[in-house]
């Protein structure tokens, strides 16, 4: 027996309010479509300069405002398309959209690719002498001077060309990906305690059945899941293989040491930072989460902690239930203590739909807010009935705060930070959130539950994604030494990763050794370890908030609208925090064996 897509509700028969308004983009597909043709016919704005960028600040200057205008609206007609696709993969009017978007992407990187490779080409001294003479020209310094830093990896203006006409072949493993995730792959439905049927769809899994306070439902799902993903590993695996070989590709053609010096060059992060984050997490952390791990096997009881089991809410018979709606309100209290424009951009979001937040047929899963620069941010998620989607919310709304008042400070060229920070703004509404409700309420039970809930984020961002971090680590060096990367090796690499840190306090199954398939974030170059660098700076930050109140709010709304004027050390130095030695990351992660030290003193209070 199979689960049908009609077991669960159909785009269309989503009521509005749960939907997000993307009229504020453009009113009707029609527009959309004439901007999108506007947009390529309006190429040779840009492409009047090339060859001319070296001959004068003048020429510098007007051809990259003319280049950053035009990717402004390119940028606003993608998002268009791209969240159109998001709340419903299976419509295949909205599939041909992004397929057009894509090729209209890849004309436009191949087009303006001159304008890089022009600057790069620039003697260091002539722009200092650009610099200096057009004053208009300071407002894009950063981005010239981290052009003028590639210089020892920049191909001929023939060759970056061409790689930019191929982009949207090289997105080509990360299309097929999510659409086998979200188009192709059916599963078996699950029954609860009483034998009900219950439909199952990867939104479901990861975001209700995963932790579902019921054993039976949490394996059952653990089981239909798995025996589907298992299906498709192959196919999988060789997505993913297409992608690593493709940066490692890239790599050597621009003479980089190796891959993750690449992709590290990207984010502006040295590598002794990135080894930190990496080596000192799993080191550090795998002790306190194996006491967790104990401590959720013996509380509920269970013969075996398995890997089925383990994001099994610890008191399963308490849960904060609760409507998107009283959520909503909840997470605008707790964020009032950024500040009145802070918590009115947040109203603003709550009231004007800017939150998609329905589960339907084909939907995106996980969550993920866009910030298209000229307009306003999307957030997308799938409201789980519970206050952890609160937390959820928060996170979302943090990126949707961070891009706003970015993009509200800064130009479009100088709004996006490194990726290394990127999850700093996010995780620091979930602290506040979860401080909040700490200081709200003085039931023991609800203060379990909520640092319950602390303790997911921690486990989100130190464990999950660190972990998928490490097995990205052994792969890049694994294929860079010739290793063929199969369904099998994956699987035996995170297992290894899982067993390692996990010891003998959680069963690693063949089902554990899949969660390789879980998440979009390898094929986005080394984005999964930056989740924790995030998260270790809002642990700290956050509480300097909590202690000093105004002044350390003001300091952190400052950094929020600098956006990517500055390099990620420097901008994280300016909120207090110094990631350039793993100070920072023992102190995040000693104050996550205090919350586990905590949970332990309450249960033996109970008992």
């Amino acid at each position: 027996m199979t689960n049908k897509p009609n077991d669960r509700v159909k785009r269309e028969n989503i009521p509005e309010e749960q939907t997000w308004d993307l009229t504020h983009l453009f009113k009707t597909r029609a527009d959309w479509e004439k901007e999108l043709n506007a947009v390529k016919k309006d190429l040779p704005d840009v492409t009047e300069f090339k060859g001319k960028l070296g001959n004068s600040s003048r020429e510098l200057f007007n051809c990259l405002v003319a280049k950053e205008n035009l990717l402004e609206r390119f940028n606003l007609v993608s998002m268009y398309a791209n969240l159109h696709q998001s709340v419903d993969f299976t419509d295949s009017t909205k599939q041909k959209d992004v397929a057009r978007v894509a090729e209209a992407e890849s004309t436009v990187n191949a087009s303006l690719a001159f304008v890089e490779t022009e600057i790069i080409g620039i003697p260091k001294q002539t722009m200092e002498n650009f610099l200096q003479e057009e004053e208009r020209l300071q407002a894009f310094k950063k981005y010239l001077l981290d052009l003028q830093e590639k210089k020892p990896h920049a191909l001929g203006q023939e060759t970056e060309e061409t790689l930019a006409a191929y982009g949207s072949l090289f997105s080509a493993p990360y299309n097929i990906y999510s659409r086998g995730k979200l188009s192709d792959m059916q599963f078996d439905p699950i029954v609860d305690e009483n034998d009900k049927e219950l439909p199952i769809s990867f939104a479901l899994y990861a975001g209700k059945y995963s932790s579902s306070p019921s054993t039976k439902i949490r394996r059952n799902a653990y089981e239909s899941f798995n025996k589907t993903l298992n299906q498709y590993k192959h196919t999988f695996a060789e997505a993913y293989a297409t992608q690593v070989n493709q940066e490692i590709m890239t790599s050597r053609l621009r003479n980089y040491d190796s891959v993750t010096d690449m992709l590290l060059d990207e984010q502006q992060v040295t590598k002794e930072m990135y080894h930190n984050q990496l080596d000192v997490i799993q080191e550090e952390l795998s002790p306190h989460m194996r006491r967790y791990a104990e401590l959720k096997k013996r509380v509920l009881g269970l013969a075996h902690m398995t890997y089925a089991d383990i994001k099994a809410p610890l008191d399963p018979d308490f849960e904060l239930e609760t409507t998107y709606e009283e959520a909503a309100e909840t997470v605008q209290t707790a964020l009032e203590i950024m500040g009145s424009d802070y918590s009115d951009m947040i109203k603003t979001a709550l009231s004007n739909r800017w939150v998609d937040y329905a589960d339907n047929v084909g939907k995106s899963t996980g969550a993920f807010c866009s910030s298209p620069y000229g307009a306003h941010p999307y957030v997308l998620m799938t409201w789980p009935d519970s206050m952890r989607g609160a937390f959820t919310l928060a996170h979302e709304l943090g990126h949707a705060g961070h891009f706003y008042l970015a993009g509200k400070n800064q130009r479009m060229t100088n709004t996006r930070p490194s990726r290394y920070f990127i999850e700093a703004p996010s995780t620091m509404n979930e602290m506040l959130l979860g401080h909040h409700l700490l200081s709200t309420t003085k039931d023991k039970r609800t203060r379990r539950w909520v640092i319950l809930q602390q303790l997911g984020t921690y486990f989100h961002n130190f464990v999950t994604h660190i972990l998928e971090g490490e097995l990205q680590r052994r792969v890049y060096k694994l294929v860079e030494e010739g290793e063929p990367l199969t369904a099998s090796v994956l699987s035996e690499q995170k297992a290894e990763a899982l067993s390692t840190f996990w010891g003998d306090s959680v069963e690693i199954d063949e089902g554990a050794s899949l969660t390789w398939m879980h998440q979009p974030h390898y094929y986005m170059g080394l984005y999964p370890y930056t989740y924790s660098a995030g998260l270790t700076v809002s642990t700290i930050v956050s509480q300097h908030i909590i202690d000093e109140g105004e002044p350390a709010v003001e300091k952190w709304i400052d950094v929020l609208k600098a956006g990517g004027t500055m390099k990620p050390l420097d901008l994280i130095k300016k909120a207090g925090v110094d990631m350039s030695k793993p100070d920072a990351i023992r102190q995040a992660v000693a104050h996550v064996g205090k919350l586990i030290d905590e949970l332990e003193d309450s249960y033996r209070e109970n008992n």
